[in-house]
């Protein structure tokens, strides 16, 4: 901790809860330690440990979003601040995916990353077992060729399943899914960012929820 920090009101409640007091040091050794482009004065060293697919919950009706292949730490965050913003109830991730302890990701999903349930190094199948009571049926995020978003059926407990720029979904993931859902978009543009898709589709997922509640079906 910088001495100047230590006069911030906010800095103050968090030494409150401390066991003990921290290190205090020059502000040019902290900007030393931390990684982050404009460090704030205080820096921890903490373990947050991913418990995996058998600590997920298991909600009915829930969202869940299946991610392969993201190698970028901030689009890994965006990912997980968007399933948060928008009802979410868990993000797994496939083996080959970036970390999301990854300090990058940390940042750039504003907190989401440790409030979110995460599950890493996680195949379709076993997050499918896992949910198995509750059927939920898995949909594809794909380009083109897909159900069109908005009026595609997105009621029931669902997967969504995203892939990496480039690459998108395995095989394995597009044999696995029960349906595909294409968002519309106007040319020339051929493709969305996988996380700005995703945050389109998990909007409309919670607008279109949102509207049945407020005007059930007669």
């Amino acid at each position: 901790m910088t001495p100047e920090a230590r006069q911030r009101p906010d800095v103050a409640a968090i030494l409150a809860r401390l066991p003990r007091p921290p290190l205090e040091v020059d502000a040019r050794i902290l900007d030393r330690l931390a990684d982050a482009d404009s460090p704030r004065g205080l820096v921890a060293v903490a373990r947050l440990p991913r418990p995996g697919l058998d600590a997920l919950p298991v909600v009915s009706q829930g969202v869940y979003v299946f991610a392969e292949g993201l190698q970028d730490p901030g689009n890994l965050g965006a990912l997980a601040r968007s399933t948060e913003a928008f009802g979410g109830s868990a993000l797994v991730l496939a083996p080959g995916s970036v970390h999301p302890n990854h300090p990058r990701a940390l940042r750039a999903s504003a907190g989401s990353l440790l409030r979110l349930p995460v599950a890493t190094r996680s195949s379709l199948d076993a997050l499918r077992t896992r949910l198995g009571a509750l059927e939920p049926r898995c949909l594809a995020l794909v380009p083109h060729g897909g159900d069109d978003l908005l009026g595609a059926d997105l009621s029931g407990t669902l997967v969504l399943l995203l892939g990496a720029e480039g690459p998108g979904l395995s095989a394995d993931a597009l044999d696995g899914a029960t349906g595909r859902l294409t968002i519309p978009f106007a040319s020339p543009v051929e493709s969305l960012n996988a996380t700005v898709a995703a945050a389109v589709a998990l909007f409309e997922i919670r607008r279109r929820r949102a509207t049945a509640a407020v005007n059930p079906p007669a």
